[in-house]
């Protein structure tokens, strides 16, 4: 049966996946949430990009963890897909859902919509922090109210040095087995370094009808999704 290692993404603690982890329990398997440093219970401590890829790769090999399907969710895309280079045959699959993913050299802030500089300024503003997403932010995700404000509620600054610092990659992202799961209310294609890594035979796209945040919104529809990639 598989080791499921979970990350979510920016301001989220294993928390998020609390309704996830019960049917691939259910169904066998291990399910391992994380919570990556400087976030959610973590709070404080000091973190760059490079301490996220630590913390997962230590986690795993803690555990001595073997089958792991790894996901990745929103940033968190970035230090799983290092991550899954570094542990070997201990991956059977690296699932990134609706999230980014590692460019060799490259960070989360040179990837943004805006522009690197917009979103370094934004983070200098905010003491060296993403600030969490308001309920304005989270409109048209597929949320119910309530789930709103589950997210909001939980959410914590994101430590800003794990969105600047650049990865670094030992292979080809494309070598990895992988899956990409494409929420389809926050955009229908996956960016363009997506769209060139799904030509891989290694890769497969899997789409959602939701949003974002699909732990939150489709618990139940996402545990299938990781299942089916177990299987």
């Amino acid at each position: 049966m598989a080791d499921f290692v979970l990350v979510a993404g920016a301001w989220l603690g294993s928390w998020a996946w609390d309704e996830v982890v019960p049917p691939l329990r259910a169904a066998g398997h291990a399910a391992h949430p994380l919570t990556l440093s400087g976030l959610a219970e973590k709070q404080g401590v000091p973190a760059g990009q490079q301490t996220h890829v630590r913390d997962i790769v230590d986690e795993i090999e803690r555990r001595d963890l073997r089958d792991v399907v790894l996901v990745g969710h929103s940033y968190s895309g970035i230090p799983v897909g290092q991550a899954a280079e570094r542990i070997g045959d201990r991956l059977t699959r690296v699932v990134f859902v609706d999230s980014e993913v590692p460019v060799d050299g490259g960070s989360f802030a040179s990837g943004w919509w805006q522009g690197q500089a917009a979103f370094e300024a934004l983070l200098a503003d905010n003491g060296g922090y993403w600030p969490p997403p308001g309920a304005a932010d989270l409109d048209g995700q597929g949320l119910t109210d309530q789930q709103i404000a589950r997210l909001i509620e939980g959410s914590t600054p994101h430590p800003g040095a794990t969105l600047s610092e650049p990865a670094v990659l030992t292979r080809p992202l494309a070598e990895l087995p992988a899956t990409y799961v494409k929420c389809l209310l926050d955009g229908p294609e996956p960016n363009e370094t997506v769209t060139k890594l799904l030509t891989s035979e290694h890769w497969r796209l899997v789409t959602m009808d939701t949003g974002h945040w699909p732990m939150f919104s489709q618990p139940t529809e996402l545990a299938r999704v990781l299942l089916a990639d177990a299987a």
